[in-house]
């Protein structure tokens, strides 16, 4: 075989690879997508239809599950609280984690390396293996179930978000500092002015991630809105999602508060896109 035949057969299998990787990967969304548009008549048919179906094998759709969804009172005001968990637990963990990460990226001072390793030995601990622990602590404190859900995602979110950003502040170069203090500027104008723009493909991966993880988050949130009812985030309320049509679990209309609840996340994706795969591929090359 020559060696532009074998090149020719490397594409095609590399295709073969990515072309199976994304029906992998996409076809989960694809069916949830597609269940959230049938009866729960059409989702107990045997065999199972890629496209909604009636008896007859005519394409039916039917938007009866996204009315029951947008219609029920408690899904809407669990994404009133799991955007203002999310949002706050990002804008937070950004806050904190940016000074972080400045400090310990471009500053010297005494125990720096032992708190890098603290910082990540806090990444390795299972959420289960703290929960009863911060559940007695909270609960001691009397504190209601959305500020207890914020501060206990920081306390995941914090860690990861500061030792990323500490390696982006890291690899800017030290004469940008040294320029802003020749010119007058103080350590917390070079921060704020100079360095901090330059961290924003860091902030905006770090910040997403954050964002994610508190808005898809359901353990804690099951825990600490279990006597909360009317604090319950989404994951909360699409697990419990209560049967308007029938006497059965209502997977279509659970799949369809999936669907919804995966908007937010997709459209902020498509909005820091580029910025997203700046601070992702950031310090892969060199020169």
């Amino acid at each position: 075989m020559s060696i532009e035949n074998k090149q020719r057969l490397g594409r095609i299998m590399l295709w073969v690879l990515i072309i199976i990787c994304a029906i992998w990967m996409l076809f989960p969304f694809y069916w949830a997508i597609v269940s959230s548009f049938k009866t729960e008549n059409q989702l107990q048919m045997m065999p199972a239809t890629f496209v909604p179906r009636d008896t007859q094998g005519n394409i039916d759709f039917t938007l009866r599950n996204y009315r029951a969804v947008l219609g029920n009172q408690a899904f809407l005001r669990a994404i009133v609280n799991s955007a203002i968990v999310a949002v706050t637990v990002t804008i937070l963990a950004l806050a904190i984690g940016a000074f972080a990460g400045f400090a310990l990226g471009k500053l010297r001072y005494r125990g720096k390396t032992a708190t890098l390793y603290i910082i990540l030995a806090m990444t390795m601990f299972p959420q289960i293996a703290v929960l009863t622990g911060l559940y007695a602590i909270i609960n001691n404190l009397g504190w209601s179930a959305i500020p207890s859900l914020i501060v206990t995602y920081l306390l995941f979110s914090l860690p990861f978000t500061a030792w990323v950003l500490t390696a982006f502040f890291r690899e800017l170069p030290l004469e940008i500092m040294q320029s802003a203090q020749v010119d007058g500027a103080s350590p917390f104008q070079t921060f704020y002015m100079i360095l901090l723009p330059l961290t924003a493909p860091a902030l905006a991966t770090t910040g997403l991630l954050a964002f994610i993880g508190a808005w898809n988050e359901y353990l804690f949130a099951l825990t600490f809105t279990s006597v909360e009812p009317a604090s319950r985030t989404l994951p909360v309320i699409i697990a419990n999602f209560p049967s308007q049509f029938s006497r059965q679990v209502p997977f279509g209309e659970i799949m369809a508060a999936g669907v919804l609840s995966s908007i937010p996340l997709i459209v902020l994706v498509f909005i820091f896109q580029r910025r997203i795969v700046a601070g992702l591929t950031a310090g892969a090359v060199k020169g």
